[in-house]
């Protein structure tokens, strides 16, 4: 399926997409990738649904992306007395590692972790910030905090700690059993939750072992201070608003968000901006005009991908929510600055042949009127390269791995299809040919590019770029 658009779709499965029927109408109203998230649901739920985008993979010949989304470690306070306590601002609160139920007095907070991180004035807050407390005496078994913020706190709130980096292992027990089932189900990408450091990803890159591509989640301020390292050491980055804006004031992530998108430009790798882009619809048939404009930001800026959370998963529309962020893209892709706007802050080529030529391809489709840019890849590396400059034509990827297919699923622009490999030059070039015809996106009198590695197998050896005319354009003298 060749989408009139860039910008991905990535659409997360729950209780209200869980049917083939659905999943199917998402994919048709445009979804790209499909997030099965873990913090829910069963094993069980998430093999039925792979299962079933499988085999509308199958019917559509188009390979769809899945993402495993781990669920991470959740810092919660333990229970109350009453289910729940009613806290005023000022008041003096404990939390504590006493096993017992909590009152307006204290509450149990079973993570020791946090209590040798804390410190004095730093500030604490539950329930996704609505509660908020300043530390004011620590002690190993006891954090004495004043309320800043007070509300009803009960049972099971969460806990964020902005200012500290908690010593936390990367992956917990669930993630390590939830990763070893969703790679034998077979997922394309995995997201690491609470990314902290560069380093938290190497547990995960090392169990993965190459059978998937390792997303890092930015949530943590911690990892907003080492972006640059994190994107290094991931494959593509999810800028995960939601928590990013409980642990940091909400006017400074507009500013972050439009720094990663930047950043993973530059780099060559994808990125996702996530959270509340329609969050009005997971009641509501249409979206607010503020949530419209924001998901355009995204695509102003040149991210790859934008995501629905529970929009497509609990929500009460989830076709219509995919099927207006479909038409929000399509409408901002064909505003006429869209590309002013998304090149303003361009990546800076490096002193690469992979480099060159993708600089190359995006000066000749700004000249031509290509039809579209055709790369032949075994490993995703070039498909990348062309994605990273954001050329103005569509990006048709052949690939003999289908794993590869379904990755780039999540690349700007980028429509992958699986191929048998390529004998020489000519073999790919016709090869190219025929797949553009196939899909529908060659033009009359419009020439084609084909980019590729020579020699054929070897990952990252992007340098090869042919521009292929029509035969009647060829022959004429």
């Amino acid at each position: 399926m060749f989408r009139n658009r860039a910008t991905k779709i990535v659409a997360t499965l729950g209780p209200a997409s869980s049917t083939e029927t659905v999943i199917e109408s998402l994919h048709q109203s445009g979804a790209d990738v499909f997030r099965l998230n873990f913090s829910h649901g069963t094993d069980d739920d998430h093999r039925v649904r792979l299962e079933a985008i499988r085999r509308i993979e199958a019917r559509k010949s188009t390979p769809i992306g899945v993402l495993l989304d781990l669920q991470g470690p959740k810092l919660r306070v333990s229970t109350f007395e009453s289910g729940r306590a009613e806290l005023t601002c000022g008041q003096m609160f404990v939390f504590d590692q006493v096993a017992t139920p909590g009152n307006a007095e204290r509450v149990c907070l079973p993570h020791p972790e946090i209590f040798a991180a804390a410190n004095e004035n730093d500030v604490l807050l539950v329930n996704d910030g609505l509660l908020r407390f300043r530390i004011t005496k620590v002690t190993s078994t006891h954090l004495t905090t004043e309320v800043l913020t007070g509300g009803i706190i009960s049972d099971r709130k969460g806990v964020n700690v902005p200012c500290a980096v908690l010593p936390l292992p990367p992956l917990t027990e669930k993630d390590r059993r939830d990763l070893t089932f969703g790679l034998e189900l077979g997922v394309d990408w995995v997201a690491l939750s609470f990314v902290q450091r560069p380093e938290d990803l190497h547990e995960a890159r090392e169990l993965i072992g190459g059978r998937a591509k390792l997303l890092a989640k930015i949530e943590k301020p911690t990892a907003v201070q080492q972006i640059a390292e994190i994107i290094e050491a991931a494959d593509a980055i999810m800028i995960a608003r939601g928590d990013l804006g409980v642990e940091l004031p909400a006017e400074e992530v507009p500013a972050i968000q439009k720094r990663i998108v930047r950043l993973c430009r530059e780099a060559g790798k994808p990125v996702i901006v996530a959270t509340q882009m329609l969050e009005s619809m997971v009641h509501s048939a249409s979206p607010t005009r503020a949530e419209a404009s924001d998901v355009a930001t995204a695509v102003y800026d040149g991210a790859d991908a934008v995501m629905l959370s529970a929009e497509s998963a609990s929500g009460q529309h989830p076709i219509e929510a995919v099927s207006m962020m479909n038409r929000i893209l399509e409408r901002t892709e064909s505003d006429p600055s869209h590309r002013e706007l998304m090149h303003a802050v361009a990546p800076r080529a490096r002193a690469t042949t992979t480099d060159a030529i993708g600089a190359a391809i995006r000066t000749v489709t700004g000249i031509l009127p290509v039809s579209a840019t055709i790369t032949y890849t075994t490993s995703g590396a070039t498909a990348l390269c062309v994605a990273r400059e954001r050329p103005a034509s569509p990006i048709l990827s052949l690939t003999p791995s289908l794993g590869v297919a379904r990755q780039l699923a999540l690349s700007w622009g980028v429509s992958s299809y699986q191929v048998a490999d390529a004998t020489d030059v000519e073999d790919m070039v016709s090869k190219a040919s025929s797949a553009a015809n196939a899909v529908g996106i060659v033009a009359q009198e419009k020439p084609v590019l084909v980019a590729a590695g020579i020699p054929f197998g070897t990952p990252g050896s992007t340098n090869l770029l042919r521009i292929v005319w029509p035969v009647s354009q060829v022959t004429q003298p």
